[in-house]
């Protein structure tokens, strides 16, 4: 069939039972073949057409479990993309660094903003890291010092890597973060903006071009054409508004803890498990 659609149940209550499948059926959704991929944990069905959006977010509303559909025939992926902050890490990095110039909640009530595509992203990276002017660079390394790393994002990346997968982290935040991130997860490269340091303290001001949505994009596109592979064997994370067009690029594109204006706009999200979710959606065996 040419289409699979995966339930995957969360990791932390590990069950599944045929209630989901029963009201996948009853709204008229056609499975020719089930079949279970994970004890308790995960099951394909096998359809002709792709699950619909509203019916996806029926069964995500109604049994607290994550539900991905995507064609059959592209499932195996060679490229990886991934945004970092509230994906591979559960904070936002730049409000965190702000905390050390007590500027926090500020800074976080503009992130919020731009995350939820309210804001013009360009403007509103200057306007927050020049309110950050100032602040001595050791305020980086402890910041990343204290970045948690989000549930199953590191096996994911082993088991991403095993199967031969380049893993790429794409970050409209800062590259001083995403190389921390990339290290210690295992990514084969990354990319983010550029803070400008003056004199040992933050000169308020990052360097241009600012890495934004369109960024991402062309960085997915950019990383196919020089692998030799296609988008259709590319597939990407994310969880804001600066990820909708990279994710809309991928063959799978998933939205992760994924806000309103995505959710709005794709049919694939994780929303109860971590990111470890991804490996069951890629048919995948855990490393």
């Amino acid at each position: 069939m040419p289409y699979v659609t995966t339930l995957i149940a969360p990791q932390q209550a590990p069950f599944f039972d045929d209630a989901p499948l029963r009201a996948m059926a009853k709204a008229g959704f056609r499975t020719e073949t089930r079949a279970g991929i994970a004890p308790q944990r995960a099951v394909d069905v096998l359809s002709g057409s792709p699950a619909p959006k509203d019916l996806m977010d029926d069964i995500r509303a109604t049994y607290k479990i994550d539900i991905v559909t995507q064609k059959a025939a592209t499932r195996k992926k060679r490229l990886f993309m991934a945004d970092m902050d509230a994906t591979m890490v559960t904070e936002e990095t730049l409000d965190e660094l702000a905390a050390h110039a007590g500027l926090k909640d500020k800074i976080a009530a503009i992130t919020t903003r731009a995350m939820n595509g309210e804001l013009d992203f360009k403007e509103a990276v200057r306007e927050r890291v020049g309110l950050l002017r100032g602040l001595p660079v050791t305020a980086l390394a402890d910041t990343a010092a204290r970045m948690t790393f989000t549930k199953g994002g590191a096996q994911l990346l082993k088991t991403l890597k095993a199967n031969g997968v380049h893993c790429v982290l794409v970050s409209g935040g800062f590259q001083f973060f995403t190389n921390h991130v990339a290290a210690a997860l295992g990514f084969h490269e990354n990319h983010g903006n550029v803070l400008q340091i003056d004199g040992g303290v933050l000169a308020g001001t990052v360097g241009e071009p600012i890495l934004d949505k369109n960024f991402k994009k062309k960085c997915l596109e950019d990383t196919a054409a020089r692998m030799g592979t296609t988008l259709a064997e590319a597939v990407a994370i994310g969880d804001g508004a600066n990820d909708l067009p990279m994710l809309e690029t991928a063959a799978l594109g998933v939205g992760f803890q994924s806000k309103q204006l995505l959710r709005d706009a794709l049919p694939n999200h994780i929303l109860f498990g971590g990111l470890d979710t991804l490996i069951y959606a890629l048919g995948l065996e855990p490393a």
